[in-house]
């Protein structure tokens, strides 16, 4: 029945966006939509993007990181070599000044 009183009413609607691009539906079918091809005003927008400084800069320490392997392989081989002549020394007074710190930053207090 519904169908019977939306058959005499069969319209095609054109909709036009800001972009001047048509849409053309077909009320019987609304499922049916055509979009027609942008107009060549369309085509001469262009969307642009400025980067402030700071996020120009951040790009370039991502691209320098990128490129990184992430540690300094010069001192790593010299710790090689240190450790295996049997030179490597450790100062334990630093090592347990480094310990505490760590502590402190994760605990926010030393521990007793």
């Amino acid at each position: 029945m519904v169908n019977q009183v939306n058959k005499g009413n069969q319209q095609n609607v054109t909709y036009t966006n800001s972009k001047q691009q048509q849409l053309s539906v077909n009320k019987d079918n609304a499922a049916t939509a055509v979009q027609n091809q942008p107009t060549a005003s369309t085509k001469a927008a262009k969307d642009s993007v400025n980067l402030t400084p700071q996020a120009q800069q951040l790009r370039g320490l991502h691209e320098k990181a990128e490129q990184s392997s992430g540690f300094d392989s010069k001192k790593v081989s010299e710790l090689k070599k240190v450790i295996s002549e049997g030179n490597y020394q450790v100062n334990a007074e630093k090592l347990a000044e480094k310990i505490a710190g760590f502590e402190f930053d994760l605990y926010g207090k030393y521990n007793d």
